[in-house]
């Protein structure tokens, strides 16, 4: 275990807030930023704590902390009842005045409740989380000391669903967001993208970003883009960021509706939304996504979306997008041809920004973060 600490981490009555993550790998890394930052300018710090992963000092930085633990764990070392993670946490538990814990994903939150007896905020970032009745036996014993936080409202009232009888107010949603000045300092422009890509200037783009995966729906996208294709310029593209187990499966697909040349597979782009200027418009076709932080950073590239109708996705494309149903390839047809001819782009464009100051940005979420919080009465002023 190894651990990195302010200078001024012991100083007397500085209270302090406990930030316990399964590990920092994908999207992982910027939650916890998002929630360290919540506490910025207030009296409180924050020490994150992962349970998985190797030391380092990229992720220290990246995680926005007062002071950052690696536990070092593998993920085999964390099944079953995890009594050695339990003696961790309880131990860290005991080097500061922490007012509370914020444990993202099932697993944090279990070694968290049972390691201390803090408050805990459980994140939540996926569907089925309390589909098993195991887990709805084991936090029930806690809910007294719980705050339940889903990253869009679909995740939120399925929690409700499944821990019937819980108060509304101790199962919440708080979106998930971006720090939109250093997102959209980080994109480059529209030409540098297309160089970087490989992609030609005057291609008209739809791009896509996701593993290649049945929960992504890949295939409903391929099959939407080969029918609009005649009806899109010359020369258009469907460019897909990211790598799976349906990668051959999808290449033969093109194959299979003539579209193989117009359709680029880039596999992982290190740094991928730093690119997303290259598109034209951004087309997510997954399976009920719990949110969708690739909307997000696409509507910081003021990138139209197009998105299917169902999860957390729909909440954050809806009013400033287009959505269809969920593999329904007429309407994703109807959609791209759609995005080709509207004369209304530089209003959805303001629309985009507009939404994602006031819903999806730090400063928009702390507030509501603070409000529920002291609702639930896990923080003071």
């Amino acid at each position: 275990m190894t651990g990195m600490t302010t200078s001024n981490a012991d100083a007397a009555g500085q209270r302090w807030v406990l930030q316990f993550c399964h590990g920092y790998d994908g999207p992982f890394l910027d939650c916890a930023r998002q929630y360290a930052v919540l506490f910025r300018g207030t009296r409180y710090k924050v020490c994150t704590v992962y349970l998985t992963g190797a030391p380092s000092a990229e992720v220290e930085q990246g995680s926005a902390s007062d002071e950052v633990i690696f536990l070092d764990y593998r993920s085999k070392d964390v099944s079953g009842l995890k009594l050695k993670a339990i003696r961790d946490i309880r131990r860290i538990a005991t080097t500061r005045d922490f007012a509370l814990c914020i444990a993202h994903r099932f697993k944090p939150i279990y070694v968290a409740l049972l390691g201390t007896a803090l408050p805990v905020i459980g994140v939540h970032h996926a569907f089925g989380v309390y589909g098993r009745l195991s887990r709805r036996l084991f936090i029930n014993r806690f809910r007294e000391r719980l705050l339940l936080l889903g990253v869009s409202n679909a995740v939120r009232d399925e929690i409700r669903r499944d821990l019937r009888g819980w108060p509304a107010e101790r199962i919440e949603t708080l979106y998930n967001r971006i720090d939109i000045e250093a997102v959209q300092a980080e994109q480059v422009s529209r030409e540098e993208a297309r160089v970087h890509l490989g992609l030609p200037q005057d291609a008209w783009v739809v791009g896509n970003v996701g593993r290649l995966h049945p929960d992504k729906d890949q295939a409903t996208l391929i099959r939407g883009f080969a029918q609009a294709l005649p009806q899109l310029p010359a020369g258009s593209l469907l460019v897909i960021m990211g790598s799976g187990r349906l990668e051959n499966s999808l290449r033969s697909l093109a194959v299979e509706l003539g579209v193989a040349e117009s359709v680029r597979f880039l596999g992982q782009v290190a740094y991928g939304r730093r690119y997303f200027k290259a598109f034209d418009v951004f087309a997510l076709s997954s399976d009920h996504e719990p949110f969708g932080m690739v909307l997000l950073e696409a509507m910081a590239a003021v990138v139209p979306l197009l998105g299917t109708a169902c999860g957390g996705g729909r909440e954050v494309i809806e009013g400033v997008g287009a959505l269809f149903e969920l593999g329904n390839v007429e309407q994703l047809t109807q959609a791209l041809v759609a995005q080709v001819y509207r004369g209304d782009r530089q209003a959805v464009e303001s629309a985009m920004q507009e939404r994602l100051q006031a819903l999806f940005s730090d400063q928009a979420v702390r507030e509501h973060f603070w409000s529920i919080s002291r609702q639930a009465g896990l923080l003071g002023a």
